[in-house]
Order: C-alpha cells, then sequence, then structure tokens
C-alpha cells in the first residue's frame, strides 16, 4: 500500500477514513464520516476537489478490476458512493447517488441527488444525468456549467475554513467558547467590559477587566475620576440617542 498524500483532510468527532493506495491533490477536502478505501485497487483524487459527509469511495477487484479515478474541481456530495469509477474534471454527483463499477462521467457532467449510474454506463460530458437507473435528461446551459464550478470553489474555501478550525488546540477552544458566551451575556452598560484586541491597557489593569478598587470612586473620594467617568456616561449616552433618533428618520 502506497502512502497516503492527504492535503486536507477534516477531523472532529466523526473523521474522514482514508486508507490503502490512495492519492489526494491540492486543496481536495475529505469531509466528517467519509471513507476513501483503496484497499484491492488504487483511487486517485485531483486537485480542488470536494468528497463529502458520509461518502464512500471504494474500488473494485473481486468482480471485475477498477480503480477509482477522479479528475480536478469534482464535487462528491454527502452520502453518494463511488464503486470503481472514472470520474473526469469538473464533475458533479449529488447527495446519495451512486456511481457504480466501471462507468465513466465525462468532463462537466452533473449526477441528481439519489441517481444510480449503473454499472459500465457513460455519462456524456456537460449533460444532466437522473433516475434509477440514471438517464440522460439534457445539455447543460452555460449558467449551469458555471454555478458546478463556483460550487466548486466555494467548497474550497468552506473546507480551509473548516481546517483551521479542527487544527486549534483544545485550550484554545476552550477560550474562545468562554469568550463567545462572555460576549453574548455581558451587558455593554457594564463598567468592566474585556479587554478588545489591541486596545491599551490601564497600568493598573488587573486581567484586562479593570482596576481594583474603582467601583467605589465616588464624588467624595475621587472627585476627578467620578467626574470624568459620569461625563464619559453622559456622552456615550447622547450618541446612543442621536444614534437612535437617526434610524428613526431614515426608517
Amino acid at each position: 500500500m502506497q502512502v497516503v498524500i492527504l492535503k486536507m483532510m477534516m477531523s472532529l468527532d466523526s473523521p474522514p477514513s482514508c486508507l490503502g493506495d490512495v492519492t489526494i491533490g491540492k486543496d481536495t477536502s475529505v469531509w466528517y464520516g467519509a471513507t476513501v478505501r483503496g484497499d484491492v485497487q488504487k483511487i486517485t483524487i485531483g486537485d480542488n476537489c470536494s468528497i463529502g459527509d458520509r461518502s464512500v469511495l471504494h474500488v473494485v477487484k473481486i468482480q471485475g478490476d477498477f480503480p477509482i479515478i477522479i479528475g480536478n474541481g469534482v464535487t462528491v456530495g454527502p452520502g453518494a458512493i463511488i464503486h470503481g469509477a472514472t470520474l473526469e474534471n469538473n464533475v458533479m454527483v449529488g447527495a446519495g447517488a451512486q456511481v457504480l463499477d466501471g462507468s465513466v462521467v465525462e468532463k462537466g457532467a452533473i449526477i441528481e441527488p439519489g441517481s444510480v449510474v449503473t454499472p459500465g454506463t457513460r455519462v456524456k460530458r456537460n449533460t444532466l444525468w437522473a433516475g434509477s437507473p440514471a438517464k440522460m435528461l439534457r445539455d447543460l446551459g452555460k449558467e449551469e456549467l458555471k454555478a458546478s464550478i463556483q460550487t466548486t470553489e466555494d467548497n474550497i474555501g468552506l473546507a480551509y475554513i473548516h481546517a483551521e478550525e479542527c487544527a486549534k488546540p483544545q485550550n484554545q477552544l476552550h477560550d474562545e467558547e468562554l469568550q463567545h458566551e462572555d460576549d453574548e451575556v455581558r451587558d455593554p452598560e457594564y463598567v468592566f467590559q474585556q479587554r478588545k484586541p489591541g486596545e491599551k491597557v490601564d497600568d493598573n489593569d488587573v486581567l484586562g477587566i479593570g482596576s481594583p478598587g474603582i467601583i467605589f470612586d465616588n464624588a467624595l473620594s475621587a472627585p476627578e475620576k467620578w467626574a470624568e467617568a459620569q461625563n464619559k456616561v453622559m456622552r456615550e449616552h447622547d450618541e446612543k440617542q442621536k444614534e437612535n433618533k437617526e434610524k428613526k428618520e431614515n426608517a
């Protein structure tokens, strides 16, 4: 078995399973719960592909001898099954569809969700197929082909977001969760606010939540600080009132 070359793989509670003679291209994502199994034949997946959640890619050796060859910019939808088939560039296989032994889906073709492409079928380029067994419905228009390519690009961007999140250590995820919860429940009028990134810190600041004792400052113990704080509150109140008034006038 060859070494698996992985450029981007998701990994959380349901990581993908990728084993055997498998090669995966640049910017290709294998999503949660997917199985890519090249045990008795090889699987080659090109660049910029998306292998959807819970999809299954498996080769054929017992009843025939078929590898899986997937070109560039291919989208395999969630729950789809690719079994010993070839998908050329920019093919889209819908959710839950099956492309079976020895089938070839030519460039730009789309297989509708839930369809079954029976063994040995050749799907013509830039056509739409649907049904069980799948049959050609019509040729695809230019806008449909553009939309298919756009879906591929969108999946790449989404995959990078997921990959970035999956790469974070547990303590960072925990801190971000606490920060999100704090942002949700902390009243913006509350005197102690979390420090924003890059915000200047007072010399007396403790843990980013202010100076000890400031809550006890009043007109007698610290008149200057008290007056400054009151003026700040009044300015913010006036600005908020003005903003609300402008919103009502423009509504």
